[in-house]
């Protein structure tokens, strides 16, 4: 009798995977699922939204289809915003927004965070920054072509587009400024990449802060000796990358420790550089199925395909790698982030 109901106790342990498989695969089965970028459409971002729809329903069960809506908005904010307490917690809803979200919830300098990064329902990053670098890149033309030069003071500052507040390109120049002694001012307000892009083409400014990748995907000739653009810097990354050994890295210029830290603190988001989220609450056999066909995704041969003809940074790292990069942004030192927050709160609205 006893191994009778032993037998059957193990039964009914093995049927209760697929018992949940199941109850999502039926969930799921004709469903459409709403990816929301942050960003408008020609970005890093969104070029990292499409190319995950376009492959993310084979590894869900039940095979949901999934379409991409752009919410561009106060560099991110918007869209984070929506997916923590706007968007439908069954997990029809994922959001794609900035990496620097957990960063300016932590600092609390802006008022219209309505999230709490930490209880996200996070599914992962496309990349971790591996194969990637945070730049500074400027026009020819621009008062410096060199990173020697753009630290001078007393001469005319780089005059850089940005998007919204809280966003990497409105952030890290004033970070840079304020460890480095970057001679820059920031112009808000530009809706995307395209128009960054496009303001640079036409003179607007002097040029931006961008991932390496993006120029990769968009601009490549500018990376090319003789394009009419120079990069000065980088950053987010502990060596030089590959392809930029001449540039020096932000953290090798700063001169002093707690300018270092400063600066680290600000590359922590850059470990969770492509990140997706559904809202908190999602049932968790939903979100396990979402977080396992995330990382199958990333293995899918003819993903890797495409994101290679993209040329986008594939580094892939798992929700709960994300969770723990957000509990170490939020676990920071007291003294980073509030050097972090005061050079911040000094500068909002462009500096």
């Amino acid at each position: 009798m006893f191994r009778r109901w032993a037998a059957l106790l193990a039964l009914l342990v093995l049927a209760v995977p697929d018992a949940r498989a199941d109850a999502v695969a039926d969930f799921y089965r004709g469903k459409v699922i709403r990816v929301v970028v942050g960003f408008g459409s020609g970005g890093g971002y969104d070029v990292y939204a499409r190319l995950l729809a376009r492959y993310f329903g084979k590894y869900i069960p039940g095979n949901p289809s999934l379409v991409v809506q752009n919410m561009p908005g106060a560099g991110g904010l918007r869209a984070a915003n929506f997916i923590y307490a706007a968007a439908p917690k069954d997990g029809t809803t994922i959001g794609m927004f900035s990496r620097d979200m957990p960063l300016l919830a932590a600092l609390g300098t802006t008022s219209g965070v309505q999230f709490d990064p930490q209880k996200f329902t996070w599914i992962g990053s496309s990349s971790s920054f591996v194969d990637d670098a945070y730049v500074l890149i400027v026009r020819a033309d621009a008062p410096a072509t060199s990173i020697a030069e753009a630290r001078r003071p007393g001469g005319p500052p780089l005059v850089l587009a940005g998007s919204g507040e809280g966003a990497p390109g409105n952030d890290v120049p004033m970070i840079l400024r304020d460890t480095i002694g970057l001679n820059a001012k920031v112009v808000s307000g530009y809706p995307d990449s395209s128009a960054m892009f496009l303001a640079m083409e036409r003179g607007e400014v002097h040029g931006r802060t961008v991932d390496l990748s993006t120029l990769r995907s968009f601009r490549s000739t500018w990376l090319q000796p003789g394009s009419g653009m120079n990069v000065l810097v980088q950053f987010a990354r502990k060596t030089r990358h590959p392809e930029l050994a001449d540039i020096p890295m932000a953290r090798e210029l700063a001169p002093t420790d707690d300018a270092r830290a400063l600066i680290e603190l600000a590359e922590l988001p850059y470990v969770m550089a492509r990140p997706f989220a559904a809202p908190p609450g999602v049932p968790q056999d939903r979100a396990q199925a979402l977080q396992a066909a995330f990382l199958a995704t990333h293995r899918d041969p003819q993903y890797l395909e495409e994101a290679a003809k993209l040329k986008v940074d594939v580094s892939p790292v798992g929700g709960t790698d994300v969770l723990h990069t957000v509990e170490r942004i939020a676990g920071a030192s007291q003294r980073s982030v509030d050097h972090l927050r005061k050079l911040l709160a000094e500068t909002k609205g462009g500096g």
